[in-house]
């Protein structure tokens, strides 16, 4: 499955221009642009399973960076300073990583 089964690319297309520069990414602005935030919480399970890159059932920090490039392959990896307020803006347990609960609170507030 492709997040393009999920997300129009178009939209994909904007959340990722929108969040070119370093330093620029939002998460909440970025799931609103690429219309994620629109979906069923059965929507953003899909989009969490394919964004979790070694099937853990959690998004670690390592697999954060790529965040951008697994919607768009083009796209640049996000910063060091982004990658942590990504985690700690969805970690509401502090384990140090993102489960599938998280990001579809995170997604869907």
């Amino acid at each position: 499955m492709s997040l393009s089964s999920v997300l129009s690319a178009d939209a994909i297309d904007n959340a990722i221009k929108d969040c070119q520069a370093p330093d620029s990414f939002c998460p909440k602005k970025f799931f609103q642009l690429c219309g994620l935030s629109n979906k069923s919480p059965t929507d953003v399970k899909k989009v969490f399973g394919i964004l979790d890159n070694d099937a853990s059932g959690f998004i670690e920090e390592e697999e954060l960076k790529f965040f951008l490039q697994r919607f768009s392959p083009g796209a640049r990896v996000l910063t060091d300073k982004e990658t942590k307020a990504f985690l700690s803006t969805a970690d509401d347990d502090s384990d140090g990583r993102i489960g599938a609960e998280e990001f579809q609170a995170m997604v869907l507030s």
